[in-house]
């Protein structure tokens, strides 16, 4: 029997979910969803396929919507004697048996639904829910049908998510006279089960906190929650610390059950370095936390699905899970229905990162089925921007648009020039999107040759020997930001990304990034100029710097300069910083393409490069994955082994 599959509407599967997460966000008491345009799926579609049966066959057709399944048999005339009505379509309802066949056949199933997308999974030796089928809305020419590798039993509902789940003890219970705080080896996404040693099961309050500090704050703790009455369970929240007041360690029994999407790791990092090998570990810890049927930007405050978060959190999925699957899902979450009526995530700059995302993950895993599925997308998406061009062809902010880039003072008078940077890149893009779907690429060619001459012509500031904010002000203020931008992406010609090194990224006098979401774009930038001492230096002092304040996942921000006391507040909120933070965990990236020293050529075939850096390691055993084989790499400060084998 073939591999069946629940199937849906493309996307509509991904918009159910993405609703569901971005609704999920509770802080201290109250609900708070995500505060943009949220995107619905479909309630009314039709599936359809055509078979040629050489013999006869049977179906069944299951499905929680409201519908029916529709056959069409046009082989009439071999069994007119057999049955005279064979001809004329056929309606059954789900659950029921269906047999047809032999000759061609022509299978409709209409389905409906309220709750949730409508969904289908057909049982049979034959015919059965695979990649095969297409769908239609009602409104558009029909496409392939999505499914999801995890959904592949007729029993399970596509509406309800089946998480894996494991067990923690806590590893330390403290009497605080006032109550008992629980701590937990390290943060988890976790469901805490209280039991009452004299078998008695009533509600308690619990806080939950990522610190100590935290959890020990009833005022300023994000989750408080009650016990469930009948269970004794919360519900799932980040935490490590538990704090459950007016009670004693010998009354209660508490574990967290950590609930999570087991993607597995194919990387494998360890050298001489300890402090290296710290940081590997609590980087993949916290990506992993990050990642679940999103990548979302942590698991404490938002929980919600940011695209400029998941465009870094796709080049470290590239080195330690190489899972396409939450790529896509994230990317049609991300980028939602046309016609596109505001930016996504409600960012200028958000918008463009889906497009460098669709290109991020082609890169990764040459996927032409994915590039094919959202092109007209991307296309809307950039029509969209165009709406929003100044005289100068730049790209500008319109009123209620959030033009982000980093926490920064920037000069944001009139277009600011980091956004132009990654307009640029979208739409060289678009160009290869194009040129890879046999689609005319030249007008993208030409958009990106005259918007980078306009660029460079108005932004460029020879004697500063950088790229200003804005032209329009007249200060000539410097950023990291734009330039780093011109490295990363080649807008830069090699002169200008020297100049760029030497009075901006070396500059102590332009002011320091102090984000891990645009430390990864600076490190990535003086990595790509040859500067890896530096970057080897600065990973350690600033990821380090976090594991000697008692991390135990990465942060969302990181300040050196703050006090110790003051670490966790953000947003002039006490608890307000996230404790495990997706774009925190790039040091995998770095570490992997640029010590490690591994570029991805070819992922179809696993083809690649190696450029070991042999200054910083004097041991290293790595795995790290290409395409659908894992490449071994040893070395140890003589000789470099190298297994590729599938």
């Amino acid at each position: 029997m073939k591999q069946c599959y629940w199937i849906w509407y493309p996307g509509d599967f991904e918009l159910y979910y993405a609703m569901k997460q971005n609704f999920s966000r509770v802080e201290r008491g109250y609900g708070w969803p995500a505060f943009w345009k949220s995107e619905g799926f479909r309630n009314r579609v039709v599936f359809r396929r055509t078979y040629v049966l050489e013999e006869e066959t049977t179906f069944c057709v299951i499905s929680r919507a409201t519908g029916f399944c529709m056959v069409a048999e046009k082989n009439q005339e071999k069994n007119q004697e057999k049955n005279q009505d064979k001809n004329k379509d056929k309606k059954y309802p789900f659950g029921k048996t269906v047999t047809c066949g032999p000759g061609e056949i022509s299978i409709s199933i209409h389905a409906g639904c309220i709750e949730t997308f409508p969904s289908i999974y057909i049982k049979g030796d034959m015919i059965c829910s695979d990649s095969g089928w297409m769908a239609e809305d009602y409104a558009s020419a029909p496409v392939s049908a999505g499914y999801c590798k995890y959904f592949t039993q007729s029993s399970q509902n596509p509406a309800l998510w089946d998480y894996s789940e494991k067990t923690y003890q806590p590893i330390r219970v403290t009497d605080m006279g006032n109550g008992v705080l629980y701590e937990f080896e390290t943060e988890l996404t976790a469901v805490l089960q209280v039991t009452f040693h004299d078998g008695q099961c009533r509600p308690l309050t619990v806080f939950c906190g990522e610190s100590r500090e935290e959890a020990l704050d009833p005022e300023h703790c994000y989750y408080s929650w009650q016990t469930d009455p009948e269970t004794g369970k919360t519900p799932c929240s980040a935490l490590r610390f538990a704090f459950i007041p007016d009670c004693t360690p010998d009354e209660l029994e508490v574990c967290a059950i950590h609930q999570y999407v087991d993607i597995p790791v194919r990387a494998k990092f360890h050298c001489d370095d300890k402090l290296l090998n710290r940081i590997w570990s609590v980087a993949e810890h916290t990506f992993r936390l990050c990642s679940g049927i999103f990548f979302i930007d942590g698991v404490k405050r938002d929980k919600w699905i940011w695209s400029g978060d998941a465009y870094q959190s796709f080049f470290v999925n590239q080195y330690l899970m190489a899972d396409p699957d939450i790529n896509r899902r994230t990317l049609l979450a991300l980028r939602g229905n046309d016609p596109m009526v505001t930016h996504i995530n409600t960012i200028l700059d958000y918008s463009l990162f889906w497009i460098l995302g669709v290109k991020a993950h082609y890169d990764a895993y040459a996927d032409t089925a994915f590039i094919r599925q959202v092109y007209p997308k991307m296309c809307s998406l950039m029509e969209f921007c165009e709406k929003q061009l100044d005289e100068n062809g730049f790209l500008t902010g319109r009123k209620g648009d959030w033009v982000f880039i980093d926490w920064a003072d920037f000069d944001r008078e009139g277009p600011l020039c980091a956004e132009q940077m990654l307009y640029l890149a979208c739409w060289e893009a678009m160009a290869q999107s194009a040129q890879i779907l046999g689609e005319e690429a030249g007008c993208f060619e030409k958009r990106y040759e005259t918007l980078k001459q306009n660029v460079q012509d108005f932004y460029w500031n020879e004697q500063q020997g950088a790229f200003i904010d804005s032209f329009v002000s007249g200060r000539q203020h410097v950023t990291r930001h734009a330039n780093i931008f011109a490295v990363i992406f080649d807008i830069a010609d090699e002169r200008q990304k020297t100049a760029i090194v030497d009075h901006v990224l070396k500059n102590p006098q332009i002011p320091a990034i102090t984000t891990p979401y645009f430390k990864f774009y600076e490190m990535d930038a003086l990595a790509r100029m040859g500067y890896l001492g530096e970057v080897l230096q600065q990973m350690k002092d600033y990821w380090g710097g976090m594991l000697e304040r008692g991390a135990v996942t990465f942060w969302e921000e990181y300040d050196p300069q703050i006090p110790k006391e003051e670490q966790y507040d953000m947003y002039g909120d006490k608890f307000g910083k996230s404790l495990c933070h997706a774009w925190s965990a790039s040091p995998i990236y770095l570490l992997a393409k640029y010590f490690v020293g591994l570029a991805v050529t070819g992922p179809v075939h696993g083809e690649y490069e190696l450029n070991l850096y042999r200054d910083a390691f004097q041991y290293l055993d790595c795995t790290l994955p290409v395409g659908k084989r894992n490449v071994h790499i040893s070395w140890d400060g003589n000789k470099i082994a190298v297994d590729d084998r599938k």
